[in-house]
């Protein structure tokens, strides 16, 4: 869909600053690890610097499926979304290199990790198998939003 056909039906791009402000105020979105064939998707709490990276857990043990594929990929993409009603939300899609954050710099990362949003059995796994915290540092970001109605339904 090209950018005229968009705008036609209501469908905006985000600017930096707006695509900064939803990632701040978001804490939960979809990771996609590269693996054979598909790519592996997985919903994961994120916080997010303020600038150019974002940060997440990954909770289980060594055998982890989402932990073998992080820590063999170079690259990933991350989604983030909220859809308030049809004609009301916005998407992020972001992309860069992924690593794991050596364990002496996660106690630095309370303030980035504020906005998180966790599950209840977080506590519980955490408890069970620890985490390992990954950064994602943000090359490309791309937004879209629908704010209303499309023009064609506005009175």
């Amino acid at each position: 869909m090209t950018t005229s056909e968009r705008e036609r039906i209501g469908i905006t791009g985000m600017e930096e600053g707006e695509i900064d402000a939803f990632l701040s105020s978001q804490g939960v979105g979809v990771l996609g690890l590269p693996a054979d064939g598909v790519p592996y998707l997985v919903p994961l709490s994120f916080g997010f610097d303020g600038e150019d990276a974002i940060y997440f857990t990954f909770v289980g043990g060594t055998d982890s499926r989402k932990r073998e594929l992080g820590d063999r990929a170079d690259r990933a993409g991350f989604l983030v979304y909220k859809a308030s009603t049809p004609y009301t939300w916005q998407s992020v899609v972001l992309s860069g290199p992924i690593a794991s954050v050596p364990e002496s710099e996660v106690p630095d990362l309370g303030d980035v990790m504020g906005n998180a949003w966790y599950p209840d059995a977080f506590d519980v796994a955490v408890s069970d198998d620890g985490i390992s915290v990954y950064r994602l540092e943000i090359e490309t970001k791309n937004g879209l939003k629908q704010t209303g109605l499309p023009p064609r339904f506005e009175a």
